[in-house]
């Protein structure tokens, strides 16, 4: 007979299997606010997360901590030490009240050992523990004395702990239950125990921590969380989102691409919410078939027949009788050339040949269907992505690279073909690797923007990539404040308050023309609407012809979505 035995959970039991893509997804809302991946790891730990399939938040540890001291605060509030060590007084002094009887009724009153006795006994009032102490090595004539003052010894390293914890902290004892001796030290080894927990936590050193003493000292869902916080990083090493790298853990590809299509889902579900359409579409490109899909052939079609919907439409077409004959055709109609006529014929015959096992089927040429194209031409992408000091504030920078994310994942898995790059720029422009995006932060002492040369970087990673659809995406909050004349790289602060700086724009826009000049496109989402920004980016709109747009870092990710989507050159012919 099967039987089954329940416990409380005290944390060494696998409850429970810590998700790690969820956790991961936690990992990267961190990451996306500007972290690397070891920063993010610790705020993590020190701040809680949630975590998905799990119907609690994961605590922190600074959480953890507070719980740790608020049980502590509750302790003090409670209880009274006062009359802690009074018990054990009382016992010892009826143990000496037994002793000093026997002494007299075997040494009498004045007998040298009944003086020393007495003499040990009656010194000034000190420490419970001192008084014990003093007869230590006491000869008892009583032999219950001996055994009960042999139990007070055993308990003098204890009684002694309990001393220097009143002597510390019983002043902070101020409530209405008064502990005796046992109440008192269960209170004092429970609030050590507190404390250390807390000192453990608040170093971050996890391990050394007995998960049968958390399951008495913490609640349920603390034990638990603590329990993830513990097994974070090995089970991210587990699951492949970890490994070791040079300076340290970094994440893996697989990680990568998970936090980029955590990113694209973020993105794409504000833009489906906003149901944006009117999408371009221009035939250019390779023409590729969509094979569910036909339609009847027309003069000037590329003569690719879906053979079995043209038998389909033949058959049924001799089920209903004879196709009936043409109708005169008016002034507008365009009649096909008979060498082309001729040469659909032609193989219509064949088919029939071909297809004819017992029993001819008539082919006309309105029986015939060719099958539906796709029109698809390669994209060249840039993201000018600003990381001035600026773009940390009000959420800017975390949107802007999620949307870097977002774009880098769509195109891999969507768009294979396309070529996409991030360009940074602050005081200067540099192109970012798709390793480096999720770690990616704004530079901090850095408060100038080179347009210009993220522009230069753009144009030379363009050429390197050529397609008939290049386009740059720009995406800052302020007006450029540095640029390069020849090979000097120069700083340009505004003039005065709401002015620009003429020079560093005057030389972006030289760049917009030469790029333009390649048949680039450049649309800008600005974050600010400043005047002075508004006032460059219309300059650079009437220069290249792009589109220009404010947003706030909540809706960013939609435009810039839609934006791309709305270049792929993508047709149904």
């Amino acid at each position: 007979m099967r039987s089954w035995r329940y416990s409380r959970w005290d944390g060494t039991q696998e409850a429970f299997s810590l998700d790690a893509e969820g956790a991961l997804d936690a990992l990267s809302d961190w990451m996306m606010e500007g972290l690397d991946l070891a920063s993010a790891l610790e705020w993590m730990r020190r701040s809680g997360f949630e975590l998905a399939g799990l119907d609690m938040r994961v605590m922190g540890l600074d959480e953890l901590e507070k719980e740790l001291r608020s049980e502590i605060r509750s302790l003090e509030q409670r209880y009274r030490m006062d009359e802690a060590t009074a018990d054990l007084r009382r016992r010892l002094e009826r143990i000496l009240d037994r002793e000093e009887a026997a002494q007299r009724a075997r040494h009498g009153y004045e007998s040298s050992r009944m003086n020393e006795f007495k003499d040990r006994r009656h010194q000034p009032e000190g420490r419970l523990s001192d008084a014990i102490e003093r007869f230590r090595d006491w000869s008892f004539e009583d032999a219950e004395a001996g055994a009960g003052f042999a139990e007070l010894l055993g308990e003098l390293d204890r009684l002694r702990a309990l001393e220097r914890f009143l002597a510390e902290r019983g002043s902070r004892f101020r409530g209405r239950e008064p502990a005796d001796y046992d109440t008192a030290q269960q209170v004092r080894e429970r609030m050590e125990a507190l404390e250390r927990l807390a000192r453990d936590l608040a170093s971050g050193n996890l391990e050394p921590i007995d998960p049968e003493q958390l399951a008495e000292l913490l609640s349920e869902n603390a034990l638990r969380s603590l329990v993830i916080l513990r097994r974070l990083e090995p089970e991210l090493r587990r699951a492949g989102m970890l490994r070791d790298g040079s300076g340290g853990p970094e994440l893996t590809p697989r990680a990568i691409r998970r936090i980029g299509a955590q990113a694209l889902a973020t993105v794409y579900g504000a833009l489906r919410k906003g149901r944006p359409g009117a999408h371009d579409t221009v035939r250019v490109g390779v023409g590729l078939p969509r094979p569910d899909e036909t339609r009847p052939w027309q003069f000037g079609d590329a003569f690719d027949v879906d053979v079995v919907r043209s038998l389909l439409n033949a058959v049924k077409r001799g089920v209903a009788g004879p196709a009936s004959p043409p109708q005169q055709p008016d002034r507008l109609e365009y009649r096909p050339a008979p060498a082309e006529r001729a040469r659909a014929a032609s193989a219509a015959s064949e088919v029939n040949r071909r297809a004819t096992a017992q029993q001819p089927i008539l082919w006309n040429l309105e029986d015939l269907e060719v099958r539906e194209m796709d029109y698809r031409t390669q994209a060249t992408t840039v993201l000018a992505l600003d990381m001035s000091w600026s773009m940390s504030w009000a959420g800017r920078f975390p949107a802007a690279k999620r949307v870097a994310l977002a774009l880098d994942h769509l195109i891999r898995t969507r768009y294979p073909r396309d070529h996409f790059f991030v360009v940074g720029f602050s005081t200067r422009a540099r192109e970012l690797q798709i390793q480096e995006l999720p770690e990616a932060v704004w530079d901090m002492g850095e408060p100038f923007t080179n347009l210009q040369e993220a522009l230069m970087l753009a144009e030379r990673l363009i050429a390197r990539h050529p397609s008939p659809s290049a386009q740059v995406l720009v995406i800052t909050d302020g007006q450029p404040t540095a640029y390069f004349r020849g090979r000097e790289l120069r700083v340009e602060w505004p003039m005065g308050f709401g002015g620009v700086s003429p020079h560093a724009a005057a030389e972006t826009l030289k760049q917009v023309r030469r790029i333009t000049r390649r048949g680039v496109t450049i649309n800008t989402f600005m974050l600010d609407a400043s005047p002075e920004l508004v006032g460059f980016v219309e300059q650079m709109t009437r220069i290249n012809k792009g589109r220009a747009l404010y947003t706030s870092p909540g809706r960013l990710g939609s435009y810039v979505m839609v934006d791309y989507l709305a270049r792929r050159r993508t047709l149904r012919g």
